[in-house]
């Protein structure tokens, strides 16, 4: 078996690069499609998320598999994106490089806020997406189960995940909290409704916000989030109004065309005045033109790029905390990988003792019937040629083992199928 992962996050690629190159989630089932045509016999499992495009893949032989070039010509054409444009943000991890990536990923060690628990959910939902689209395999899935086990493991047993872990934790707690001293008398306007929007309006009551209003194009899931939130729903048809009242403004749609340009928020701040006003632009792509930040002194926009620094300095505070986490990472990787490579040797072993069983069974037969005297020890006689051949499939089986703790022993493999002449 040979794992890859092909991707690009927010180490490798800035926000324009991953934006277009994210899958909303109506798009996965064209993907997948897709990648099925392209790749058939590999097993696949696509995970997007806002800081990050991944695609892994799985399959018996390397030269049958997709190719870092073969996945990155599946996402230009995919998104109608020129190779050229993003081939050096994207990245390729092979064999123990790419579980090892996995587990570091569910685990939040990859994350841009080191320990938000999001993430785990997203991977556990990208494995789903990818069985309900029977693209999956039983490399992916065990892959795939022991990446949650992994990340269990981590959040139990380091205490990477204390304090604020989230972005939207870190966003409100870290970036809010630096514009304004309180939010118990600020109007906050929550524009869109999904995993994210809740994660930020969870952060904001608990400082203190009272006053939320939810606006969403589909009005149902809007008044979910009010409902759970204490929150008040508009009609997304007064946007440009919401806007002149709101003081913090938390954007999650990742629409297309981009939901409000310079044009349109200047309109929004000559009715508003040069209030401060705290916007939170965590869609992707992004909802808010970035050069409104330009527009006066008042305006204070971040996107989730501009959280790096913070969750760099979060990084630091926790350098023991990450460092007994990659441990738990390495060694759960080289257990993975030991117990794979043992798998690959499983049919070879099988095959041998069963070559080597219909010989003895053979050769015994042909001994009772011209020696039937022997027919009163015949066990003992039978136990000890079941003797001689473990001893003699001893070494070839022991060093095909000893091999299969570093990896795939296809050497050795392919030169006991020729010395006992095993069939495929």
């Amino acid at each position: 078996m040979n794992l890859q992962v092909v991707y690009c996050n927010h180490h490798t690629a800035d926000l324009a690069v991953r934006s277009r190159l994210a899958f909303a989630p109506q798009d996965l089932s064209r993907a997948y499609d897709q990648l099925r045509l392209n790749f058939p016999g590999s097993e696949l499992v696509v995970l997007s998320t806002c800081n990050r495009v991944e695609v892994y893949t799985a399959h018996e032989q390397a030269d049958r598999g997709p190719t870092h070039r073969d996945l990155a010509d599946f996402l230009a054409k995919f998104h109608n994106v020129p190779m050229q444009e993003f081939f050096d943000e994207l990245f390729e991890r092979t064999g123990p490089d790419a579980v090892r990536h996995l587990f570091q990923v569910a685990s939040s060690l990859d994350s841009m806020v080191l320990g938000e628990p999001q993430i785990i959910a997203q991977v556990k939902t990208a494995y789903t997406e990818a069985q309900s689209h029977a693209a999956t395999g039983p490399l992916t899935h065990a892959l795939f189960q022991r990446a949650l086990s992994v990340a269990k493991r981590v959040r139990t047993e380091t205490a990477l995940a204390e304090g604020r872990v989230s972005i939207a934790s870190v966003a409100v707690g870290e970036f809010g909290k630096g514009i304004f001293d309180r939010f118990d008398d600020k109007v906050v306007l929550v524009i869109g409704a999904g995993e994210m929007a809740v994660e930020t309006v969870r952060y904001l009551k608990e400082e203190g916000a009272r006053q939320i209003l939810v606006t969403n194009r589909t009005r149902e899931r809007a008044e979910a989030v009010a409902a759970e939130w204490g929150g008040e729903v508009r009609p997304f048809e007064q946007l440009d109004e919401l806007m002149m009242r709101a003081d913090v403004i938390v954007s999650t749609t990742g629409a297309e065309p981009r939901l409000v340009d310079k044009a349109r928020f200047a309109r929004v701040r000559a009715k508003s005045g040069s209030k401060p006003v705290f916007i939170l632009d965590l869609a992707v792509p992004r909802d808010f033109d970035p050069r409104i930040s330009d527009l006066d002194d008042n305006v204070f926009l971040y996107c989730i790029d501009d959280l790096e620094a913070t969750c760099e300095r979060n990084r630091v505070t926790r350098a023991k905390e990450i460092e007994r986490s990659l441990q738990i990472v390495d060694d759960e990787t080289q257990r993975f990988m030991s117990e794979v490579y043992h798998r690959a040797t499983g049919p070879i072993v099988k095959r041998l003792r069963e070559q080597w069983r219909l010989v003895v069974d053979q050769e015994t037969a042909k001994l009772f019937t011209r020696l039937p005297h022997l027919e009163t020890d015949r066990q003992e006689i039978e136990r000890t040629i079941e003797q001689m051949v473990n001893k003699l499939l001893h070494p070839p089986l022991e060093a095909l083992r000893d091999e299969a703790r570093e990896g795939t022993p296809h050497g050795l493999m392919d030169a006991l199928k020729r010395l006992f002449r095993l069939r495929d």
